[in-house]
């Protein structure tokens, strides 16, 4: 027998659980007896589970489902996850068995996202890592958009977010426990976003976050023009006409500026001074890798050269970013005491490289062993280590070690994120 419950996917915003339509029945189930095949993720086979009849208090931790505060925490099906804000402020993730090894996403269990039943197990993140990423992937942004049903006819939001690759889904729902469950995730093709928008939750956790662990990029001005506009809202200024004004020219000067038809609509618009930010020093190496979680690659380079295969390998670390924080770039270039600044021919950006051997050997792979990454820049790190390996044995000047790199590089990067 099968059971095909809903899925309570969330998208765009955070849902309650349901409670399961075979709650105090007998259920039909059975737990695979490989227990490293749990995995999770939405495929073609929803819900397909077979087994024997038992009653639900005497499934235990192997059981299909258990119960916190008599709400049902997991019902273990293929396909369906849910997040919610419990009164504990911990998160809840649904999560599943599936009953065949064909019906997996994947078959090797280092190349799928890593999802929990619960996150009770899991580190907290260092805040620091928290700003780090951020500093990389965040954005601070506000949106003044017509709404007739608004007194004044405008509608004034404001957002934090952090987008990562769908495959980075569990560092996402990490951060989301960090601040304490507040806020979304939801999906839009193969990212995956982590939005707060409630003004109570940006005011009393995500501004608190950012002003006691301060961003380093240029992004730091967003934010604090960010900071100015959420306050306003929350004393309903932007409900006056000159509260809303005052929003628009502190939105005229944050990242893209404002929509022509706020431009066309408002007349005398006066851009405030966009803040300073001068960033002198790195105040912690979580920072670092959490910057690097998002900005950073390990790549392998493989090229023609006059040896006995014919080629040659390079390993190489880079973290890329635009021109304005160059100054960002050179201070973490002086924490390394490696690399130089590479600028882009084309475009307005910077990239710090490091690809000397003995300072990879020496300073970038320690640094990251002992503030490790998380997700799938970790994956992409211990590989580019495993290609490291080779060469300090001499093994890439052997086409068999030099076949190995390039299964390693293939499967690297964009390589991985599209197995």
């Amino acid at each position: 027998t099968s059971i095909r419950p809903e899925a309570d996917m969330c998208f765009g915003k955070t849902l309650n659980w349901l409670k399961l339509p075979n709650s105090g029945d007998s259920l039909k189930l059975m737990v695979p007896s490989y227990i490293r095949k749990i995995i999770s993720g939405q495929n073609n086979y929803l819900g397909t589970v077979t087994s024997h009849k038992m009653k639900e208090t005497e499934m235990g931790y192997r059981g299909s489902k258990s119960i916190l505060n008599n709400i049902v925490k997991e019902q273990r099906v293929d396909g369906s996850w849910s997040i919610k804000k419990a009164k504990s402020r911990q998160m809840l993730l649904r999560c599943t068995l599936m009953g065949f090894e064909r019906n997996y996403q994947v078959r090797i269990p280092s190349n799928q996202l890593n999802y929990f039943s619960t996150l009770h197990s899991l580190k907290r993140l260092n805040p620091w890592f928290v700003t780090g990423l951020a500093d990389s992937e965040g954005t601070f942004t506000v949106m003044i958009d017509q709404n007739q049903k608004r007194t004044l006819g405008w509608r004034v939001q404001a957002k934090f977010q952090i987008g990562l690759h769908e495959r980075d889904l569990a560092l996402l729902l990490q951060v989301q426990q960090f601040f304490g469950g507040i806020g979304s995730i939801g999906q839009s093709g193969s990212m995956v976003f982590y939005s707060v928008s409630s003004v109570k939750d940006l005011t009393n956790t995500i501004i608190p976050h950012f002003l006691k662990y301060t961003l380093l990029t240029q992004k730091a001005a967003d934010f604090l023009l960010f900071k100015t506009i959420v306050y306003l809202i929350n004393n309903k200024d932007h409900l006056t006409i000159e509260g809303l004004n005052q929003i628009i020219n502190i939105k005229a000067s944050m990242n893209t500026g404002l929509s022509q038809i706020v431009k066309s609509n408002f007349n005398n618009i006066v851009p405030v001074k966009r803040p300073n930010v001068n960033t002198d020093n790195i105040p912690d190496p979580q920072w670092i890798t959490g910057f690097v979680n998002g900005e950073g690659t390990f790549d392998i380079k493989i090229y023609s050269s006059k040896t006995k295969t014919g080629y040659a390998v390079q390993l190489r670390f880079r973290i890329p970013q635009h021109e304005r924080d160059t100054k960002l770039i050179e201070l973490i270039i002086k924490y390394f005491g490696s690399g130089k600044i590479e600028k882009h021919t084309q475009f307005p950006s910077v990239t710090l490289v490091i690809v000397k051997f003995s300072d990879l050997i020496e300073k970038v792979i320690p640094f990251f062993e002992l503030y490790p990454l998380i997700g799938i820049k970790q994956n992409d790190f211990l590989d580019w280590c495993n290609a490291a390996k080779l060469i300090t044995e001499g093994s890439h000047l052997t086409i068999e070690g030099l076949n190995i790199i390039r299964i390693i590089k293939e499967g690297m990067n964009k390589g991985r994120t599209k197995k």
